[in-house]
């Protein structure tokens, strides 16, 4: 009754994170070209070509794409992105997915077996120290 909300497979409910007005979705098979504006967080499993602004969580499912330029507060990565993504706090990077392009982030977190490529930038850390290197790796 009080204890944390589970999905159907068992595993902990993904919990909005910002806004107060949920979690938006992008389904599978769906196809977005523009500019999108999310206050809260937003979960694609589709695909995106744009721009996407969002003051929350931004979360790529598995068979998400996202092609563009992404801004937002934190990130999970589990999909495909390629393009400029600014992560002003944390960064996850999952095992199955693919990130292409220039990366900026507070902190990241890089699942063995995923794939990062490009110009990798920490922007946070103690004493806002700045860290930069070119990066091809797979974790």
């Amino acid at each position: 009754m009080f204890g944390g909300k589970q999905s159907s497979n068992g595993k902990p409910a993904a919990v909005p994170t910002g806004g107060g007005a949920g979690l938006n979705s992008l389904v599978k098979g769906t196809h977005i070209e523009g500019k999108v504006k999310a206050p809260s967080d937003i979960r694609i499993e589709g695909t995106l070509v744009g721009d996407l602004d969002c003051q929350a969580k931004v979360i790529i499912g598995p068979s998400g794409v996202i092609n563009g330029n992404v801004t937002c507060r934190t990130a999970m990565i589990e999909g495909k992105f390629e393009g400029n993504l600014k992560v002003s706090e944390l960064l996850e990077v999952r095992e199955s997915a693919s990130v292409e392009g220039e990366v900026t982030y507070g902190k990241i977190k890089i699942d063995a077996g995923a794939m990062l490529v490009g110009n990798i930038q920490m922007t946070g850390g103690a004493g806002k120290a700045k860290t930069q290197q070119k990066a091809a790796a797979v974790a």
